[in-house]
């Protein structure tokens, strides 16, 4: 026999199903991701017609069948908005909604990562940050999140702690003087090493507190983008949008 349980969590992405109906992803803090469908739900009248859109987030009552979940109801506390209305700030949480999906599974508990999305989409609608360096932050942190992260903490290859001067996706982290090579390795001052050491150790409650210069973000940008496309075997159709209106 079926149960109802009640999830919290976020919408990801939605496929219309018939004439009528729509089938979910959903991000949930208990269970991961999980796929539901949504009887009804695009009828005009339908109580589930704003509840599964992507980014909608709040508590989620499903039926859990043999093999299926069923949306009953749901209870949306955050439906971001505001971010909908900007479209480069949409697709940027587009792909956010995209780079959760790729790492969340189903039947593990999805705390953190639920928590960044929502604190990163919160970060998106404000205008004290860039966008370009709320995605930083993302992208390095749910590395973390999903133990993935570079080491920028040691040389990668003698292990000394200091004169971490250089990064290297190849080597997935920093290396000293002393180790470095020219196979594409990118120059690192202090503050960005810091920055990328402060994201990666800052619980989410702290990660959109700080602010850094134009020459750091860059150094960001450029490191972020050579190591994800080493180790992240997705194209994100999101980013390949948002990186056409951004031209």
């Amino acid at each position: 026999m079926g149960q109802n349980l009640v999830l919290t969590g976020m919408v990801l992405s939605v496929i219309p199903i018939g004439d009528y109906d729509k089938r979910i992803t959903l991000l949930s803090k208990e269970r991961g991701k999980i796929t539901a469908f949504a009887r009804g739900a695009r009828r005009p009248n339908s109580q589930l017609l704003a509840a599964t859109n992507p980014f909608a987030f709040g508590r989620f009552e499903l039926y859990e069948g043999r093999s299926t979940y069923n949306l009953v109801k749901a209870e949306i506390t955050n439906y971001f908005r505001e971010l909908t209305m900007d479209l480069e700030a949409a697709y940027y949480g587009f792909y956010f909604l995209e780079f959760a999906d790729y790492y969340a599974v189903e039947n593990e508990n999805a705390t953190e990562m639920l928590k960044l999305l929502y604190q990163s989409l919160r970060a998106l609608e404000s205008d004290a940050y860039l966008n370009r360096l709320v995605r930083c932050i993302y992208e390095l942190k749910i590395l973390t999140i999903n133990g993935e992260y570079p080491n920028v903490f040691s040389c990668r290859k003698c292990k000394k702690e200091e004169d971490l001067g250089w990064f290297s996706a190849k080597y997935a982290g920093t290396l000293c003087s002393e180790c470095k090579n020219d196979e594409n390795i990118i120059r690192l001052d202090e503050s960005a090493l810091y920055t990328m050491q402060y994201i990666i150790t800052s619980s989410i409650e702290k990660l959109y507190t700080f602010q850094v210069s134009e020459d750091v973000l860059h150094t960001l940008e450029r490191i972020l983008k050579s190591y994800l496309a080493l180790y992240v075997d997705r194209k994100f159709k999101s980013l390949k949008v948002l990186e056409e209106i951004r031209r």
